[in-house]
Protein backbone atom coordinates (compact mmCIF):
# COMPACT_ATOMS: atom_id res chain seq x y z
CA UNK A 1 0.00 0.00 0.00
CA UNK A 2 1.05 3.56 -0.58
CA UNK A 3 0.53 6.22 2.09
CA UNK A 4 -2.90 7.41 0.98
CA UNK A 5 -4.22 3.86 0.56
CA UNK A 6 -3.05 3.05 4.08
CA UNK A 7 -4.59 6.18 5.60
CA UNK A 8 -7.89 5.61 3.78
CA UNK A 9 -8.08 2.02 4.96
CA UNK A 10 -7.15 2.96 8.54
CA UNK A 11 -9.73 5.72 8.65
CA UNK A 12 -12.59 3.53 7.47
CA UNK A 13 -12.56 -0.26 7.22
CA UNK A 14 -9.46 -0.96 9.28
CA UNK A 15 -10.57 1.26 12.12
CA UNK A 16 -14.02 -0.26 12.01
CA UNK A 17 -12.73 -3.80 12.27
CA UNK A 18 -10.61 -2.87 15.26
CA UNK A 19 -13.52 -1.31 17.10
CA UNK A 20 -15.74 -4.28 16.22
CA UNK A 21 -13.16 -6.49 17.91
CA UNK A 22 -13.09 -4.24 20.97
CA UNK A 23 -16.86 -4.40 21.36
CA UNK A 24 -17.59 -7.84 19.93
CA UNK A 25 -19.31 -9.15 23.07
CA UNK A 26 -21.97 -6.46 22.68
CA UNK A 27 -22.69 -7.13 19.01
CA UNK A 28 -25.00 -9.73 17.58
CA UNK A 29 -27.26 -9.89 20.64
CA UNK A 30 -30.60 -8.04 20.77
CA UNK A 31 -30.50 -4.98 22.98
CA UNK A 32 -32.60 -5.07 26.11
CA UNK A 33 -34.36 -1.91 24.95
CA UNK A 34 -33.70 -1.31 21.28
CA UNK A 35 -33.02 2.33 20.45
CA UNK A 36 -34.59 4.00 17.44
CA UNK A 37 -31.63 5.77 15.85
CA UNK A 38 -31.31 8.25 12.99
CA UNK A 39 -28.01 8.42 11.10
CA UNK A 40 -26.94 11.76 9.62
CA UNK A 41 -24.16 11.13 7.12
CA UNK A 42 -24.52 7.73 5.49
CA UNK A 43 -21.32 7.58 3.45
CA UNK A 44 -17.71 7.54 4.59
CA UNK A 45 -17.57 6.83 8.31
CA UNK A 46 -21.36 6.46 8.25
CA UNK A 47 -20.93 3.12 6.50
CA UNK A 48 -19.65 1.67 9.76
CA UNK A 49 -22.87 2.55 11.55
CA UNK A 50 -25.22 1.21 8.89
CA UNK A 51 -23.91 -2.27 9.61
CA UNK A 52 -22.88 -1.99 13.27
CA UNK A 53 -26.06 -0.50 14.74
CA UNK A 54 -28.35 -3.30 13.45
CA UNK A 55 -25.85 -5.91 14.66
CA UNK A 56 -26.02 -4.35 18.10
CA UNK A 57 -29.76 -4.96 18.09
CA UNK A 58 -30.89 -1.37 17.54
CA UNK A 59 -33.03 0.10 14.79
CA UNK A 60 -31.89 2.60 12.19
CA UNK A 61 -35.21 4.30 11.53
CA UNK A 62 -33.90 7.13 9.34
CA UNK A 63 -30.96 7.71 7.01
CA UNK A 64 -30.01 11.26 6.09
CA UNK A 65 -27.44 12.34 3.51
CA UNK A 66 -27.21 15.25 1.08
CA UNK A 67 -25.56 12.98 -1.53
CA UNK A 68 -27.69 10.13 -2.88
CA UNK A 69 -24.64 8.25 -4.14
CA UNK A 70 -23.09 7.84 -0.69
CA UNK A 71 -23.46 4.23 0.43
CA UNK A 72 -26.49 3.32 -1.72
CA UNK A 73 -26.31 -0.25 -0.39
CA UNK A 74 -27.48 1.04 3.00
CA UNK A 75 -30.87 1.98 1.58
CA UNK A 76 -31.25 -1.49 0.12
CA UNK A 77 -30.16 -3.23 3.32
CA UNK A 78 -32.44 -1.05 5.49
CA UNK A 79 -35.61 -0.67 3.41
CA UNK A 80 -37.74 0.37 6.37
CA UNK A 81 -35.46 3.33 7.22
CA UNK A 82 -36.91 6.61 6.00
CA UNK A 83 -34.70 8.63 3.71
CA UNK A 84 -33.94 12.33 4.09
CA UNK A 85 -31.53 14.93 2.80
CA UNK A 86 -32.13 17.62 5.45
CA UNK A 87 -31.67 16.54 9.08
CA UNK A 88 -33.84 19.45 10.23
CA UNK A 89 -36.81 18.14 8.26
CA UNK A 90 -36.06 14.63 9.50
CA UNK A 91 -36.15 15.73 13.13
CA UNK A 92 -39.38 17.65 12.58
CA UNK A 93 -41.11 14.78 10.79
CA UNK A 94 -39.92 11.92 12.99
CA UNK A 95 -39.61 13.66 16.33
CA UNK A 96 -41.67 11.04 18.18
CA UNK A 97 -40.04 8.12 16.37
CA UNK A 98 -36.37 8.85 17.16
CA UNK A 99 -34.56 8.22 20.46
CA UNK A 100 -31.03 9.04 19.38
CA UNK A 101 -29.00 10.50 16.52
CA UNK A 102 -25.57 9.59 15.14
CA UNK A 103 -23.75 12.37 13.25
CA UNK A 104 -21.10 11.30 10.74
CA UNK A 105 -21.09 14.28 8.37
CA UNK A 106 -18.13 16.44 7.28
CA UNK A 107 -16.65 18.41 10.17
CA UNK A 108 -18.32 21.76 9.43
CA UNK A 109 -21.84 20.36 9.96
CA UNK A 110 -21.13 18.35 13.12
CA UNK A 111 -22.11 21.20 15.42
CA UNK A 112 -25.38 22.23 13.75
CA UNK A 113 -26.57 18.63 13.35
CA UNK A 114 -25.69 17.70 16.94
CA UNK A 115 -27.23 20.88 18.31
CA UNK A 116 -30.50 20.33 16.44
CA UNK A 117 -30.70 16.76 17.74
CA UNK A 118 -29.93 17.78 21.33
CA UNK A 119 -32.51 20.57 21.23
CA UNK A 120 -35.01 17.96 20.08
CA UNK A 121 -34.17 15.96 23.22
CA UNK A 122 -32.27 13.19 21.43
CA UNK A 123 -29.16 11.37 22.65
CA UNK A 124 -26.23 12.08 20.32
CA UNK A 125 -23.15 10.22 19.12
CA UNK A 126 -20.84 12.39 16.98
CA UNK A 127 -17.90 11.13 15.01
CA UNK A 128 -14.59 12.86 15.63
CA UNK A 129 -13.67 15.65 15.62
CA UNK A 130 -16.46 16.97 17.80
CA UNK A 131 -16.60 20.30 15.95
CA UNK A 132 -14.59 22.54 13.65
CA UNK A 133 -14.13 25.44 16.07
CA UNK A 134 -13.66 26.06 19.78
CA UNK A 135 -16.96 27.83 20.41
CA UNK A 136 -18.97 25.10 18.67
CA UNK A 137 -17.57 22.51 21.06
CA UNK A 138 -18.45 24.64 24.08
CA UNK A 139 -21.96 25.17 22.74
CA UNK A 140 -22.54 21.41 22.42
CA UNK A 141 -21.29 20.78 25.95
CA UNK A 142 -23.65 23.39 27.34
CA UNK A 143 -26.60 22.12 25.29
CA UNK A 144 -26.00 18.52 26.42
CA UNK A 145 -25.93 19.67 30.04
CA UNK A 146 -29.11 21.70 29.65
CA UNK A 147 -31.08 18.95 27.91
CA UNK A 148 -29.55 16.09 29.95
CA UNK A 149 -28.98 13.77 27.01
CA UNK A 150 -26.38 11.01 26.68
CA UNK A 151 -23.51 11.92 24.36
CA UNK A 152 -20.27 10.52 23.00
CA UNK A 153 -17.63 11.41 20.44
CA UNK A 154 -16.17 8.74 18.18
CA UNK A 155 -12.54 8.44 19.28
CA UNK A 156 -12.97 4.69 19.49
CA UNK A 157 -9.53 3.88 20.83
CA UNK A 158 -10.92 4.95 24.21
CA UNK A 159 -12.68 1.57 24.40
CA UNK A 160 -9.59 -0.54 23.71
CA UNK A 161 -8.19 -2.62 26.55
CA UNK A 162 -4.60 -1.45 25.92
CA UNK A 163 -5.71 2.21 26.02
CA UNK A 164 -7.13 1.72 29.50
CA UNK A 165 -4.15 -0.34 30.61
CA UNK A 166 -1.76 2.42 29.47
CA UNK A 167 -3.84 4.98 31.33
CA UNK A 168 -3.68 2.82 34.42
CA UNK A 169 0.10 2.41 34.22
CA UNK A 170 0.65 6.14 33.82
CA UNK A 171 -1.54 6.95 36.80
CA UNK A 172 0.21 4.28 38.88
CA UNK A 173 3.55 5.94 38.15
CA UNK A 174 5.04 3.12 36.07
CA UNK A 175 6.99 5.57 33.92
CA UNK A 176 7.40 8.18 36.65
CA UNK A 177 6.23 11.79 36.58
CA UNK A 178 5.43 12.93 33.03
CA UNK A 179 7.95 15.39 31.66
CA UNK A 180 6.76 15.94 28.07
CA UNK A 181 4.32 14.66 25.44
CA UNK A 182 4.77 14.42 21.68
CA UNK A 183 1.94 13.57 19.28
CA UNK A 184 2.49 13.35 15.53
CA UNK A 185 1.10 12.68 12.09
CA UNK A 186 3.16 12.38 8.94
CA UNK A 187 0.54 13.67 6.50
CA UNK A 188 0.68 17.46 6.85
CA UNK A 189 -1.81 19.88 5.31
CA UNK A 190 -2.86 20.57 1.73
CA UNK A 191 -1.65 24.20 1.81
CA UNK A 192 -3.95 25.18 -1.09
CA UNK A 193 -3.27 28.75 -2.16
CA UNK A 194 -6.35 29.45 -4.27
CA UNK A 195 -9.97 28.35 -4.08
CA UNK A 196 -11.19 26.00 -6.82
CA UNK A 197 -13.01 27.66 -9.73
CA UNK A 198 -15.28 26.72 -12.64
CA UNK A 199 -16.76 23.61 -11.09
CA UNK A 200 -19.86 23.66 -13.25
CA UNK A 201 -23.34 22.84 -12.00
CA UNK A 202 -23.82 20.61 -8.98
CA UNK A 203 -24.98 17.10 -9.95
CA UNK A 204 -28.63 16.19 -9.41
CA UNK A 205 -27.74 13.57 -6.81
CA UNK A 206 -26.19 16.23 -4.52
CA UNK A 207 -27.92 19.04 -2.64
CA UNK A 208 -25.05 21.52 -2.72
CA UNK A 209 -26.77 24.12 -0.54
CA UNK A 210 -27.36 21.55 2.21
CA UNK A 211 -23.81 20.24 1.90
CA UNK A 212 -22.49 23.76 2.56
CA UNK A 213 -24.75 24.00 5.60
CA UNK A 214 -23.65 26.91 7.83
CA UNK A 215 -20.61 27.77 5.68
CA UNK A 216 -20.58 30.84 3.45
CA UNK A 217 -22.16 30.11 0.09
CA UNK A 218 -19.88 29.56 -2.92
CA UNK A 219 -20.45 27.96 -6.34
CA UNK A 220 -20.19 24.20 -6.53
CA UNK A 221 -16.83 22.54 -7.08
CA UNK A 222 -16.10 18.94 -6.18
CA UNK A 223 -12.76 19.95 -4.66
CA UNK A 224 -14.52 21.81 -1.84
CA UNK A 225 -15.77 18.43 -0.66
CA UNK A 226 -12.18 17.39 0.17
CA UNK A 227 -13.00 18.79 3.56
CA UNK A 228 -9.62 18.52 5.27
CA UNK A 229 -8.01 20.62 2.57
CA UNK A 230 -10.06 23.70 3.60
CA UNK A 231 -10.44 25.50 6.91
CA UNK A 232 -14.10 26.30 6.19
CA UNK A 233 -14.99 22.61 6.08
CA UNK A 234 -12.40 20.53 7.91
CA UNK A 235 -9.91 20.35 10.73
CA UNK A 236 -6.98 18.67 8.93
CA UNK A 237 -4.93 16.17 10.91
CA UNK A 238 -5.46 17.78 14.32
CA UNK A 239 -9.12 16.85 14.11
CA UNK A 240 -8.82 13.84 11.84
CA UNK A 241 -6.07 12.07 13.81
CA UNK A 242 -5.29 14.24 16.82
CA UNK A 243 -8.68 13.30 18.29
CA UNK A 244 -7.31 9.75 18.51
CA UNK A 245 -3.58 10.23 18.94
CA UNK A 246 -3.65 12.92 21.67
CA UNK A 247 -6.44 11.24 23.64
CA UNK A 248 -4.37 9.02 25.97
CA UNK A 249 -1.98 11.75 27.08
CA UNK A 250 -4.77 14.32 27.46
CA UNK A 251 -6.77 11.97 29.67
CA UNK A 252 -3.79 10.62 31.62
CA UNK A 253 -2.66 14.14 32.51
CA UNK A 254 -6.26 15.12 33.37
CA UNK A 255 -5.98 18.21 31.19
CA UNK A 256 -9.78 18.26 30.95
CA UNK A 257 -9.88 19.37 34.60
CA UNK A 258 -8.64 22.78 33.48
CA UNK A 259 -12.09 23.10 31.90
CA UNK A 260 -14.21 21.03 34.26
CA UNK A 261 -12.64 21.48 37.70
CA UNK A 262 -10.55 24.66 37.57
CA UNK A 263 -9.08 26.55 40.52
CA UNK A 264 -11.06 29.60 41.55
CA UNK A 265 -10.08 32.96 40.13
CA UNK A 266 -7.70 34.78 40.40
CA UNK A 267 -5.52 31.65 40.54
CA UNK A 268 -7.02 30.22 37.36
CA UNK A 269 -4.16 28.91 35.21
CA UNK A 270 -3.76 29.74 31.53
CA UNK A 271 -2.72 27.41 28.73
CA UNK A 272 -0.02 28.87 26.49
CA UNK A 273 0.01 27.92 22.82
CA UNK A 274 2.76 28.60 20.31
CA UNK A 275 2.98 27.34 16.71
CA UNK A 276 5.64 27.07 14.04
CA UNK A 277 4.45 26.33 10.52
CA UNK A 278 5.11 26.63 6.79
CA UNK A 279 3.19 29.91 6.59
CA UNK A 280 -0.11 31.51 7.54
CA UNK A 281 -2.88 30.19 5.31
CA UNK A 282 -6.44 31.14 6.28
CA UNK A 283 -7.89 29.25 3.31
CA UNK A 284 -6.17 25.91 3.78
CA UNK A 285 -3.82 24.24 6.27
CA UNK A 286 -0.01 24.58 6.39
CA UNK A 287 2.13 21.97 4.71
CA UNK A 288 3.82 21.33 8.07
CA UNK A 289 3.35 22.57 11.60
CA UNK A 290 4.36 22.12 15.19
CA UNK A 291 2.09 23.31 17.97
CA UNK A 292 3.22 23.40 21.58
CA UNK A 293 0.75 23.80 24.40
CA UNK A 294 2.39 24.58 27.73
CA UNK A 295 0.22 23.01 30.41
CA UNK A 296 0.16 25.08 33.59
CA UNK A 297 1.37 23.69 36.88
CA UNK A 298 -1.44 22.14 38.87
CA UNK A 299 -1.75 20.28 42.16
CA UNK A 300 0.68 17.40 41.91
CA UNK A 301 1.61 18.21 38.30
CA UNK A 302 4.38 20.54 37.12
CA UNK A 303 4.12 22.66 34.00
CA UNK A 304 5.01 20.52 30.97
CA UNK A 305 5.08 20.88 27.16
CA UNK A 306 2.54 18.98 25.04
CA UNK A 307 3.63 19.13 21.39
CA UNK A 308 1.94 18.26 18.10
CA UNK A 309 4.07 17.56 15.01
CA UNK A 310 2.35 17.42 11.61
CA UNK A 311 3.95 16.71 8.24
CA UNK A 312 7.67 17.05 7.69
CA UNK A 313 8.17 19.77 10.28
CA UNK A 314 11.88 20.60 10.51
CA UNK A 315 13.55 18.53 13.21
CA UNK A 316 10.37 16.83 14.43
CA UNK A 317 11.07 13.34 13.15
CA UNK A 318 14.62 13.38 14.43
CA UNK A 319 13.47 14.57 17.85
CA UNK A 320 10.80 11.88 18.17
CA UNK A 321 13.06 9.10 16.93
CA UNK A 322 15.73 10.20 19.39
CA UNK A 323 13.28 10.03 22.29
CA UNK A 324 11.91 6.71 21.06
CA UNK A 325 15.33 5.18 20.50
CA UNK A 326 13.84 3.72 17.31
CA UNK A 327 12.99 4.67 13.73
CA UNK A 328 9.52 5.71 12.61
CA UNK A 329 7.99 3.77 9.74
CA UNK A 330 6.81 6.55 7.42
CA UNK A 331 6.95 4.37 4.33
CA UNK A 332 10.71 4.74 4.02
CA UNK A 333 12.13 2.85 7.02
CA UNK A 334 11.65 -0.51 8.74
CA UNK A 335 8.77 -2.43 7.05
CA UNK A 336 7.81 0.59 4.91
CA UNK A 337 4.11 0.13 5.63
CA UNK A 338 3.34 3.49 7.26
CA UNK A 339 2.84 1.75 10.62
CA UNK A 340 3.98 4.88 12.48
CA UNK A 341 2.20 7.50 10.33
CA UNK A 342 0.71 8.79 13.59
CA UNK A 343 1.22 8.18 17.27
CA UNK A 344 2.09 9.56 20.67
CA UNK A 345 5.12 9.44 22.93
CA UNK A 346 4.56 10.11 26.62
CA UNK A 347 7.92 10.70 28.31
CA UNK A 348 8.23 10.05 32.01
CA UNK A 349 11.14 10.33 34.41
CA UNK A 350 11.56 6.52 34.50
CA UNK A 351 10.32 5.36 31.12
CA UNK A 352 8.23 6.10 28.05
CA UNK A 353 4.96 4.96 26.49
CA UNK A 354 4.73 4.83 22.72
CA UNK A 355 1.07 4.61 21.62
CA UNK A 356 -0.06 3.97 18.05
CA UNK A 357 -2.19 6.42 16.04
CA UNK A 358 -5.54 5.38 17.51
CA UNK A 359 -3.95 4.96 20.98
CA UNK A 360 -5.43 1.44 20.86
CA UNK A 361 -2.08 -0.32 21.36
CA UNK A 362 1.14 0.75 23.02
CA UNK A 363 4.60 -0.36 24.12
CA UNK A 364 6.66 0.47 27.17
CA UNK A 365 10.21 1.73 26.69
CA UNK A 366 12.93 0.80 27.29
CA UNK A 367 11.58 -2.68 26.64
CA UNK A 368 14.06 -4.53 28.89
CA UNK A 369 12.96 -2.41 31.85
CA UNK A 370 9.31 -3.50 31.53
CA UNK A 371 9.59 -7.19 30.69
CA UNK A 372 6.62 -9.16 31.98
CA UNK A 373 4.30 -6.14 32.27
CA UNK A 374 1.02 -7.05 30.58
CA UNK A 375 -0.27 -4.44 28.16
CA UNK A 376 -3.57 -5.87 26.91
CA UNK A 377 -6.25 -5.04 29.45
CA UNK A 378 -6.75 -2.89 32.56
CA UNK A 379 -6.47 -4.44 36.00
CA UNK A 380 -8.20 -1.79 38.13
CA UNK A 381 -9.95 0.51 35.65
CA UNK A 382 -13.28 -0.68 34.32
CA UNK A 383 -13.25 -2.31 30.89
CA UNK A 384 -15.36 -1.03 28.02
CA UNK A 385 -18.29 -2.93 26.55
CA UNK A 386 -17.39 -1.33 23.21
CA UNK A 387 -17.29 2.33 22.28
CA UNK A 388 -20.74 2.57 20.75
CA UNK A 389 -22.16 0.23 23.38
CA UNK A 390 -20.91 2.48 26.17
CA UNK A 391 -22.95 5.29 24.63
CA UNK A 392 -26.02 3.03 24.37
CA UNK A 393 -25.66 2.17 28.07
CA UNK A 394 -25.61 5.90 28.84
CA UNK A 395 -28.71 6.38 26.67
CA UNK A 396 -30.45 3.83 28.89
CA UNK A 397 -29.53 5.76 32.01
CA UNK A 398 -26.21 4.07 32.80
CA UNK A 399 -22.80 5.64 33.36
CA UNK A 400 -21.81 8.46 31.01
CA UNK A 401 -19.55 7.35 28.19
CA UNK A 402 -15.87 8.13 28.66
CA UNK A 403 -16.01 10.26 25.49
CA UNK A 404 -19.14 12.19 26.50
CA UNK A 405 -19.30 15.80 25.40
CA UNK A 406 -18.13 16.86 28.88
CA UNK A 407 -14.74 15.34 28.09
CA UNK A 408 -14.84 15.60 24.30
CA UNK A 409 -15.44 19.35 24.47
CA UNK A 410 -12.26 19.91 26.46
CA UNK A 411 -10.20 17.65 24.18
CA UNK A 412 -11.57 19.25 21.04
CA UNK A 413 -11.17 22.81 22.29
CA UNK A 414 -7.56 21.97 23.11
CA UNK A 415 -6.93 20.59 19.60
CA UNK A 416 -8.78 23.34 17.74
CA UNK A 417 -6.65 25.90 19.57
CA UNK A 418 -3.82 24.33 17.60
CA UNK A 419 -5.60 25.01 14.32
CA UNK A 420 -6.22 28.54 15.51
CA UNK A 421 -2.55 29.07 16.39
CA UNK A 422 -1.43 28.15 12.86
CA UNK A 423 -3.45 31.12 11.56
CA UNK A 424 -1.24 33.49 13.57
CA UNK A 425 2.34 34.50 12.83
CA UNK A 426 4.83 31.77 13.84
CA UNK A 427 6.26 32.16 17.31
CA UNK A 428 3.36 34.18 18.72
CA UNK A 429 2.52 33.01 22.24
CA UNK A 430 -1.22 32.87 22.91
CA UNK A 431 -2.68 32.65 26.42
CA UNK A 432 -5.99 30.81 26.71
CA UNK A 433 -8.37 30.85 29.66
CA UNK A 434 -10.28 27.54 29.38
CA UNK A 435 -13.07 28.63 31.73
CA UNK A 436 -13.77 31.96 30.02
CA UNK A 437 -13.08 30.39 26.58
CA UNK A 438 -10.94 33.40 25.77
CA UNK A 439 -7.48 34.19 24.43
CA UNK A 440 -6.63 36.96 26.82
CA UNK A 441 -3.55 38.49 25.18
CA UNK A 442 -4.39 38.62 21.45
CA UNK A 443 -7.74 40.05 20.28
CA UNK A 444 -7.18 38.92 16.70
CA UNK A 445 -6.64 35.31 17.77
CA UNK A 446 -9.54 35.49 20.21
CA UNK A 447 -11.87 36.41 17.34
CA UNK A 448 -10.98 33.10 15.64
CA UNK A 449 -12.51 31.12 18.51
CA UNK A 450 -15.89 31.80 16.94
CA UNK A 451 -17.17 31.44 13.40
CA UNK A 452 -20.00 33.08 11.50
CA UNK A 453 -22.94 31.07 10.17
CA UNK A 454 -24.89 32.09 7.11
CA UNK A 455 -28.55 32.92 7.35
CA UNK A 456 -30.82 30.00 8.16
CA UNK A 457 -28.27 28.10 10.24
CA UNK A 458 -27.74 28.34 13.97
CA UNK A 459 -26.60 26.47 17.05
Amino acid sequence: MNRRQFLRRAAFSGAGLLWYHCGRSALGAPAKDALRIALVGVGGRGQWFTSTIPRMGHNLVALCDVDDTRNPAAYEQLPSAKKYRDFRKMLDALHAEIDAVIVATPDHTHAVACAAAIRAGKHVFCEKPLTRTVHESRALRELARRHQVATSMGNQGTAAGPFRRALELIRQGAIGPIREVHVWNSEGGANRKEPPRDGGAAPDFLDWDLWLGPAEFRPYHRQWMQRNAWRDFGTCQLGNWGSHSANLAFRALQVDKLWLDPPAAPDRPLIRIQAAHSGVNRLSFPQWETVQWTLPARAGSPSIPFTWHNGRAPGSRELIEGLLGDDLDWGDKKDKKWADHGGALIVGARGRIHATAHNATFRLLPADQFQGVQVQRPESIEESRGHEQDWVIACHGGKPAWASFEYADALNEFLMLGNLATQIDPGTVLEFDPVAMSIVNHPGADALIRCQYRSGWTL
